[in-house]
Order: structure tokens, then C-alpha cells, then sequence
């Protein structure tokens, strides 16, 4: 074999890693993309979660400061019981309106 026929030979066997190479990066960059993806879904349901959690906290501790502050008037008690069922009914249609279905 002659330089040229061997240069020829190195240079396709060069071209063949590198393709194979390329295959492996493109795969890791797919790969990654699909990562980045899950990642930005799951930040957004936390954050989601987060303030629904601090909602929930918000909620509780005004619900605590009424009862103290209608003590034992029964008009006072009547209106909470009221206001509560009200946004009892609230949060369980927003549950419903944000579950997805089976």
C-alpha cells in the first residue's frame, strides 16, 4: 500500500469516530433538552404548590383569629359559619376544576 492509500484509510476511520461522536453528543443534548423540560415542569408545580400551601397557611391562621374575634357572639359564630362554607365551596370546585381527569 502506498501513503496515500494508508492517509485514506486514516482519514475515513477518523470521519467514522468522529460521526460517532457527533451520534453521542446529539443523544446527550436530546437527552438534556428532555431534562430541562421535566426541570422547568417541576419548578412551575412547586412554585404552584408553594403558594397554595401558603394560601392554605393564610387561611388557617385568619380562621383562627376570627373565631377569636367572634368569641361567643352567635351572630358573629353564624357569619364565620357562614363565610367558611362559602369558601369551603370554593376551594373544592377549584379542586375539582384543576384535577385532571383519569
Amino acid at each position: 500500500m502506498n501513503y496515500f492509500t494508508e492517509l485514506t484509510k486514516s482519514a475515513q476511520m477518523i470521519k467514522c469516530i468522529f460521526e460517532q461522536q457527533n451520534a453521542k453528543l446529539d443523544l446527550i443534548l436530546k437527552e438534556l433538552k428532555y431534562m430541562s423540560t421535566q426541570l422547568d415542569t417541576l419548578t412551575a408545580q412547586v412554585t404552584t404548590n408553594t403558594d397554595a400551601v401558603e394560601s392554605a397557611i393564610t387561611l388557617i391562621n385568619n380562621i383562627s383569629q376570627a373565631l377569636k374575634d367572634a368569641g361567643t357572639d352567635p351572630v358573629k359564630l353564624q357569619a364565620l359559619a357562614d363565610t367558611l362554607k362559602q369558601e369551603d365551596d370554593k376551594l373544592a370546585a377549584a379542586v375539582v376544576a384543576n384535577t385532571p381527569a383519569a
